[in-house]
């Protein structure tokens, strides 16, 4: 990345109307600051450097090591990147390389029932990403965009992360309600096939999501039992009668069964 490319993220930042929250990006340039310099330093020295009010400073600093990023040695009055840090990076790394992992076992399940397949995520209290996808091999597919967010509540994943939200919360009925559906349904025919989808197992969604399109998604538990991923099939409509649907939708059941060995 060039000087013209910073100069262009900047102006795009400004026009979308970016926040800086200074506190926060002076915390994040102090942890970067420490990881960079290897060795342990004053909280003057760092406030010199990084060009920070030494008060201000000192505070984030002893909040950084009340977090237990940051590592303090009461006889040198000297601050380190601490283990709490090292451990959240090892945790982001290794999340990044078992989704990474399950890339070629996507790749093999739509091959194997020729449709798109896509893993997605749980970001947030109302968001949900695709981490990864997988088209089929077939002449006509249907192709899924890594980093695609969606409303939570949206689509046939969706459903399976409704089964572990209060759908009477009137929040959540509000964030339901501002959902553009491509063919709408009201609240209690959702809920009734969120009932279902935590009856059987996995859940559907026949072109509310998108006209056309046909997704069946299974859950991808997690140790305590939380469904922070999901794995959905996509493909026409009519592509798969009543009983093929009913196949899928208990493959995947097994695929995810197999697939949170590698996700947790």
């Amino acid at each position: 990345m060039d000087s013209s490319d910073l100069i262009d993220l900047n102006d795009a930042r400004k026009a979308a109307g970016a926040v800086t929250v200074k506190p926060v990006a002076n915390a994040i340039r102090i942890l970067r600051h420490l990881s960079q310099v290897g060795t342990p330093e004053r909280s003057v020295d760092i406030a010199r450097r990084l060009s920070i009010n030494p008060s201000t400073c000192f505070n984030i600093l002893r909040t950084l090591v009340l977090e237990d990023v940051v590592d303090f040695n009461p006889m040198s009055k000297r601050y380190s990147a601490g283990a709490g840090l090292a451990r959240l990076v090892e945790q982001l790394v290794s999340q990044g390389q078992r989704v990474q992992l399950a890339k070629p076992l996507l790749q093999n399940l739509a091959g194997r029932q020729r449709v798109t397949v896509t893993l997605w995520r749980r970001v947030g209290p109302d968001r949900i990403v695709i981490v990864s996808s997988a088209a089929s091999p077939a002449d006509v597919r249907i192709d899924m965009a890594e980093g695609q967010r969606l409303p939570m509540l949206m689509g046939a994943s969706g459903r399976l992360f409704a089964t572990q939200v209060d759908l009477d919360d009137p929040d959540i009925q509000s964030n339901f309600e501002r959902i553009r559906w491509a063919r709408p349904l009201p609240l209690e025919t959702y809920r009734e096939e969120v009932r279902l989808a935590a009856s059987r197992g996995w859940a559907l969604d026949d072109g509310h999501f998108s006209v056309g399109i046909l997704a069946v998604a299974a859950p991808v538990y997690s140790p305590s039992g939380t469904i922070d991923f999901t794995v959905s099939a996509v493909m026409f409509r009519g592509q798969r009668n009543e009983d093929g649907i009913k196949e899928l939708g208990e493959a995947l059941v097994e695929f995810c069964s197999e697939l949170a060995t590698v996700l947790f």
